[in-house]
């Protein structure tokens, strides 16, 4: 055997070891995993990220300024309606309130004095009539001179007039007495502006004064929200926010909580886009609000716009692009396949695709393993 005929022998063994090599070691290292679209209900979902906002925010302030010489709450407590929050310095109201209610009792007094003098006048004004009366007959018989009679008609219209003059005391002492108790609930009004009351059931987001600090009125010394209004302000691009809709339902992820959801409503739709950004701010409501939650934090919602049924299902990470057009790999006869497809509608796992069978058996392109190849052996 000649030394050519040796060499190519021994090329043709190496070549064969190769070929052995790739087929039955290399390759079969290389495996993918694969699947078949699955047929059911899609739920075409938008997504949006935001913030946790409220509705309606509660400046709780006074309409008298002061310092605070007390607070009973802070950030982060359930206030219920009615609670005592802060206390304002009265300075002299107080003193003034007792002077008013003892100018009540004053006029009480002399009302009672007044009006034990009518008693009194009155007797002596029977007595005077009486008197009158009888000097009135002996007069008419000629049994008493004139001086008398005309004194006891005297002493009649003075007494008539000191009752009336009494009952006159008694008006101006019933008005004194009303004056006195205006002036008093005035008083005891202005003062309760001085006392912070919660003005609903609600959370305290914020505490904007505290003890010692000056403030003016109307200046907010507590924010609250109503945990009933507490949403998500989402940003969604105008580009797919043409199917959201007040009612529909979503799922609400919040950054301090990644690794739960919750469900929640599209409450409203804010009429007015971002020009500059092109969003649309859409507020979904929480339908069991999270405990604690924190105004202002990160979140994301994924809106249910449609459902799709009898849908042909495909896992997102199954679905590829060439030249810009959707598809999946497929095996056919144990040779990679790109199959096109007509992307429906995107959930938030899956795609609802068509121009594929649901007996079709797809490929998962993974990055760390070699790239597929039309016609490439799948093992």
């Amino acid at each position: 055997m000649t030394k050519t005929v040796r060499t190519l022998l021994a090329i043709a063994v190496i070549g064969a070891i190769l070929v052995v090599f790739y087929t039955k070691v290399y390759t079969q290292k290389i495996t993918f995993k694969q699947t078949s679209p699955t047929i059911g209900q899609l739920g075409v979902k938008v997504f949006g990220v935001g913030h946790l906002d409220a509705k309606i925010r509660y400046n709780v302030s006074s309409s008298s300024g002061g310092k605070i010489v007390k607070t009973y709450t802070d950030e982060g407590q359930w206030i219920k309606q009615g609670d005592l929050l802060a206390k304002i310095d009265p300075i002299d109201l107080p003193i003034l309130l007792d002077e008013a209610k003892l100018s009540i009792q004053k006029a009480n007094a002399e009302l009672d004095v007044i009006k034990k003098s009518l008693i009194s006048t009155i007797a002596q004004g029977e007595l005077a009539l009486l008197t009158f009366k009888r000097n009135q007959r002996l007069k008419q018989q000629a049994l008493i001179s004139q001086f008398e009679y005309d004194k006891a008609e005297t002493d009649l219209r003075v007494i008539n007039a000191q009752i009336e003059e009494t009952k006159a005391r008694i008006i101006s002492a019933n008005i004194e007495i009303i004056r006195a108790n205006e002036a008093t609930k005035a008083l005891e009004v202005k003062l309760s502006h001085y006392n912070i009351y919660a003005p609903i059931n609600g959370y305290v987001i914020a505490k904007n004064a505290d003890i010692a600090q000056t403030i003016t009125p109307s200046q907010s010394i507590f924010t609250m929200v109503d945990p009933k209004t507490v949403w998500i302000n989402a940003y969604i691009d105008e580009r797919i926010s043409g199917d959201i809709k007040v009612g529909q339902s979503a799922t609400i992820s919040l950054r301090s909580q990644p690794n739960k959801t919750f469900k929640g409503t599209v409450a409203r739709i804010v009429a007015k886009a971002d020009a500059i950004t092109q969003e649309k701010e859409i507020n979904v409501s929480f339908k069991k609000l999270p405990i604690p939650f924190y105004i202002n934090e990160q979140a994301t919602v994924n809106i249910t716009t449609k459902t799709l049924n009898h849908a042909i299902k495909v896992s997102n990470q199954y679905i590829v692009y060439q030249k810009n057009k959707p598809g999946v790999w497929v095996n056919q006869n144990n040779k990679a396949h790109f199959q096109l497809v007509n992307i429906i509608a995107r959930g938030e796992n899956e795609t609802a695709v068509s121009g594929l069978t649901k007996k079709a058996v797809m490929i998962l392109p993974e990055a760390q393993k070699k790239t597929l190849t039309e016609n490439m052996s799948i093992y």
